[in-house]
């Protein structure tokens, strides 16, 4: 296939891209810096996405992978919803350009406070500016992809773990206070349980979702496991061969933050599964 990608140089971005190079798809990869990838199946436009003109396509890509998004750590940032109409505006263009299916990165921020697993029905009631932001854009997306009669894949991810020490999440500051020789790391209790995938699979999930039309809507980016914040990190921290401790109980654990949340995996598992067949 070819495959647009915005947010080509971001944290996520760079794995995807590579991930659907060595599935042998050609990309057409765009950010504001190059995603430092030399292949003869990679074309890139380094300038601001918003501005880009799809006229400038010979023939429209199979699919626009949007990863392009700022401040995704800062779950407050008034950025979020400042960029919300660009991003609706850059997905119209898309479509009004002839794109048939637009794939988009969204996040498990945008259900909000809930429960149990999370699949394509669960009703979203999202409490910080990222995740009205994402939920918004959604839902528009959802109803332009109606109009024009093109696909939507909404890729709800879930936590990413990484031991790079690059992003802005826990794990990266975590691996930033062992480089820096520091004995403990201020914690919280540990106890919310959340659904974690490393970097690879979870690039690797991204890019089998695109590589296929067949399934479709909201579909989880996942390990569909709970697991215990500080159980996770405690084997996280073993498994690299760290010297640092958890200081349990220096942080209080966010208002808004489920005591376990998860995603619904059925739809993901199908896709690997299908393309485990194909191979």
């Amino acid at each position: 296939m070819k495959i647009m990608v915005t947010g080509a140089d971001g944290y996520i971005g760079r794995g995807v891209v590579q991930e659907l190079l060595d599935e042998g798809h050609q990309v057409i990869a765009m950010g504001l810096s190059s995603c430092g990838i030399v292949d003869e199946n990679l074309l890139e436009y380094i300038g601001n996405v918003f501005e880009f003109d799809f006229g400038l396509l010979h023939d429209m890509p199979d699919v626009l992978l949007h990863l392009a998004w700022r401040d995704g750590f800062s779950h407050n940032a008034i950025s979020h919803l400042e960029d919300l109409p660009k991003h609706y505006t850059f997905i119209k263009a898309a479509l009004e350009a002839g794109m048939k299916r637009i794939a988009v990165m969204g996040t498990m921020h945008e259900v909000g406070y809930h429960e149990g697993a999370v699949d394509e029905l669960t009703p979203c009631h999202p409490t910080t500016p990222y995740g009205v932001a994402k939920n918004a854009l959604r839902e528009l997306t959802t109803e332009l992809c109606r109009q024009h009669k093109a696909k939507m894949q909404w890729l709800r991810g879930f936590y990413l773990v990484s031991n790079d020490g690059r992003g802005d999440s826990i794990f990266a500051k975590l691996v930033i206070a062992e480089r820096e020789g520091k004995r403990e790391f201020p914690f919280t209790t540990g106890k919310t349980k959340y659904d974690f995938l490393p970097y690879n699979e979870f690039c690797k999930q991204v890019a089998a979702v695109v590589s296929q039309n067949a399934i479709t809507g909201i579909i989880n980016i996942c390990s569909g496991t709970p697991v215990a914040l500080g159980a996770y990190i405690e084997q996280f921290i073993k498994d690299n061969g760290f010297a640092i401790k958890l200081a349990y109980g220096k942080y209080p654990d966010r208002p808004y933050d489920s005591p376990a949340i998860w995603g619904d995996n059925t739809k993901i598992q199908a896709i690997l599964d299908a393309e485990s067949d194909n191979v």
